[in-house]
């Protein structure tokens, strides 16, 4: 069974939801004979990918795939050599060399509209967008996305800056952010900054109501809304959860939501939790990965970093289901150190309301329940 979250993405600027204002500012990006660099900052889940997987098939037209390349800054903070990845991303050809990817051109810029490709649905917009027809400039021909930007930091971000000053003529930068305000002034102040807001539970509820229609979906009266509620205004966590609740049978009863949604994670922030105890926060393995050795974070980091991603879930998600298996006694504590990580527990709660960096604030955690494990022993 293919991902819904690729099958049912918006191949129209029109299906997007949202402000409908907001929706026609992404279009007219898009289809302008100069498209700007752009910023996309919203909430987890709103459809920023979808956004900019739009954006790109209107610029480069139905060969958009490749031509348009992606970086997440999130998925580097997490690996060694951040830096040198960075650079060999930027600067195919290495770091010394004037060759860098926002400079070259192709030749699918000149002949776009020519392109047919089986399956293509078309513009997204309904119509080309014909920047090659202004004659005193070089057209687009070349797309970079930045995902979750801010985790970039300021070094590689001033690095960014001078290269969208210098080599993009041919080029255009789209960066995603959920925290606007940890990006570089420099940087910003060169972008169009189009904010996304929340999607609201009836948006959500509404447009799985499509997609059960789309399927010939059977499903339990309420439910639909009790998946929108749950996801709290996160679109592919509430695709993802209706997908994985049709392919195991479990749409026709309301309270297989609630079982779903506790046990498979419990489960895995038990791993997590077991892996800091014995030490291993951070546990750095070489790995065979495309013909090359790299270092792979396992440990409770590489198993947080996968749940997170693989469950769509949030920082908060992960404190509540940890919170569940402390309370539960699924783990033989000693009275003392519970209560001990229940306090770094609830320190972490109180600390990410504050933060724009949830994942550092859960590192901060794992390291204390290590540490108090330690000293216990």
């Amino acid at each position: 069974m293919s991902s819904w979250l690729e099958s049912k993405a918006p191949k129209r600027f029109a299906e997007l939801l949202g402000d409908q204002g907001t929706v026609a500012t992404i279009s007219n990006a898009a289809t302008s004979s100069n498209p700007p660099h752009l910023l996309l900052s919203g909430p987890s889940g709103v459809g920023k990918t979808a956004i900019w997987k739009l954006i790109a098939r209107q610029v480069l037209g139905p060969s958009w795939q490749s031509t348009t390349h992606t970086l997440n800054a999130r998925d580097l903070s997490r690996t060694s050599g951040a830096m040198r990845k960075f650079e060999e991303f930027l600067r195919p050809q290495g770091s010394d060399s004037k060759d860098t990817l926002v400079g070259r051109t192709s030749l699918d810029a000149f002949d776009s509209s020519m392109i047919t490709i089986r399956g293509d649905s078309g513009p997204p917009a309904e119509n080309e967008t014909y920047n090659q027809k202004n004659d005193s400039k070089t057209p687009i021909s070349r797309i970079i996305v930045i995902e979750d930007a801010d985790y970039l930091g300021t070094i590689r971000q001033a690095y960014l800056r001078r290269m969208m000053e210098h080599s993009s003529a041919t080029s255009r930068f789209i960066f995603t952010t959920t925290t606007p305000s940890r990006l570089i002034d420099a940087l910003r102040s060169r972008t169009q900054h189009i904010r996304l807001r929340r999607l609201t539970r009836q948006e959500i509820e509404n447009h799985l109501n499509t997609i059960a229609d789309q399927e010939s979906i059977d499903f339990a009266r309420g439910v639909l809304g009790d998946i929108a509620h749950i996801c709290d205004g996160n679109l592919r966590k509430a695709i993802f959860m209706l997908q994985l609740m049709h392919s195991r049978g479990l749409l026709d009863q309301r309270k297989h939501l609630q079982e779903l949604a506790s046990s498979a994670k419990v489960r895995e922030v038990q791993l997590i939790l077991e892996e800091a105890m014995r030490g291993k926060v951070h546990d750095w393995k070489w790995e065979q990965t495309g013909g090359r050795n790299q270092r792979i974070l396992k440990g409770a980091m590489g198993i947080l970093d996968k749940v997170m991603q693989k469950q769509n879930l949030e920082a908060e998600d992960i404190v509540k289901h940890t919170h569940k298996l402390l309370t539960e006694g699924r783990l033989n504590f000693d009275q003392k150190i519970l209560c001990e990580i229940l306090q770094v527990l609830a320190e972490c709660e109180i600390a990410l309301l504050k933060t724009s960096q949830p994942r550092v604030e859960l590192e901060k955690f794992l390291i204390h329940v290590s540490t108090i494990c330690g000293t216990n022993a």
